[in-house]
């Protein structure tokens, strides 16, 4: 009983990496600087999923995608995206 159980819990361990695996999302961030402003484009697999724009003079602000396919972009004060934040080491 013992020998089964452990080597069902086995077989859960290794298909646990493979479940993620399909989850893989590639993400970047491109900086550029353009007539002393900066954009930060945030990228998820490819996809543009928001710019920050950081203007020489005034706020910054956030250009989303609108939704549709024609790639226009509407300008918010905050950004929508949740970053993960871990924690890898404190002392």
């Amino acid at each position: 009983m013992k020998q089964t159980l452990s080597w069902v819990l086995m077989g859960l361990v290794l298909l646990v990496p493979l479940a993620n695996a399909a989850d893989t999302v590639e993400s970047s961030i491109v900086i550029r600087h353009e007539n002393g402003d900066t954009y930060y484009e945030y990228m998820e697999n490819g996809a543009v999923r928001e710019i920050k724009v950081v203007p020489k003079h005034g706020p910054v602000y956030y250009l989303v995608p609108a939704g549709q396919e024609d790639e226009e972009f509407k300008k918010q004060t905050q950004s929508k995206l949740t970053v993960p934040k871990w924690v890898i080491f404190r002392w």
